[in-house]
């Protein structure tokens, strides 16, 4: 029989939250790529990768804060822990690859539609990951539509949020942009959860093998949500990144202003009777 899927089972919570999350991941991953681009001297695949660990971490996050609210009336909810590490790990490593093709390459056209494509799929293959981890007495299908529809706003999501990236310097432009991408991949997980139905096999009960939601998603969402937070100390504690962009000593407009500074103080005379005035004098007398 048809189970009866709920996916709000604790009311607002779990999606207030779950966007929350995703909007942190997104702020910290791309303040961290925005500040390896903004210092080429500094350790470049370290921000990356550190940008790519949020952004991986915040999605991840967010989809399994998102399913501690889904319930199917008829039977237990269980996961694999297995799988459900693997699914974080793709993620994490799946965003890394395109956050590395435009630290490197830039926005051109082909290259963000490669990187946004490759981030995209990523992001879609960590949700699915995350709902084939789930063990339950029965069945779960999925609508064609529904699920193409959720890898496109995925795809759309990473593209606009890896432009995002290497685009927009400004802290508050940025938070923007975080907000803008933590709907979308809210958008997606809850669009991919729209074409989820469950078949509930006839015989009651069920001794599957697999960790209640609560049991096993809270202590594991633990470690990435302790990394969001030091990332974000170590953002917010980088002034760089606080204040944005600023000119480098080569800037025209800085060679100017000290070219003409020490031209100025060059021009201006020396008081009479100060010391270079009485040092002159002696020598002549």
């Amino acid at each position: 029989m048809d189970g009866t899927v709920e996916g709000f089972r604790y009311g607002a919570v779990t999606p207030v939250a779950a966007y929350v999350m995703a909007c942190l991941g997104g702020a910290l991953g791309l303040r961290c790529i925005v500040r390896s681009l903004l210092n080429t001297q500094s350790w470049k695949p370290g921000w990356l990768a550190l940008g790519a660990a949020s952004i991986g971490c915040g999605i991840w996050t967010m989809h399994f804060i998102a399913m501690i609210g889904f319930h199917v009336e008829e039977t237990r909810v269980r996961y694999d822990a297995a799988t459900t590490v693997l699914s974080l790990v793709v993620a994490v490593v799946v965003v890394g690859v395109g956050v590395f093709i435009v630290g490197y390459r830039g926005t051109g056209g082909a290259t963000l539609a490669v990187a946004g494509v490759v981030t995209g799929l990523g992001v879609a293959v960590m949700h699915y990951l995350g709902m084939a981890a789930m063990r339950l007495n029965g069945d779960i299908g999925y609508d064609p539509l529904g699920v193409t529809l959720s890898v496109l706003i995925a795809i759309a999501a990473a593209t606009a949020a890896l432009w995002a990236a290497v685009t927009v310097r400004g802290l508050w432009t940025s938070l923007g942009a975080s907000l803008v991408m933590g709907v979308a991949v809210s958008g997606m997980h809850y669009t991919g959860m729209a074409a989820v139905s469950v078949h509930v096999h006839d015989t009651p009960g069920g001794t599957w093998a697999g960790e209640s939601p609560l049991s096993l998603l809270l202590p594991m969402l633990l470690g990435p949500v302790v990394f969001l937070l030091l990332a974000g100390v170590v953002v917010m504690f980088d002034p760089l990144l606080v204040l944005g962009e600023r000119p480098s000593p080569s800037h025209p407009t800085a060679t100017a202003t000290a070219t003409a500074t020490a031209t100025a103080a060059n021009s201006v005379p020396a008081p009479r009777g100060s010391g270079h005035d009485t040092v002159a004098r002696a020598r002549r007398r």
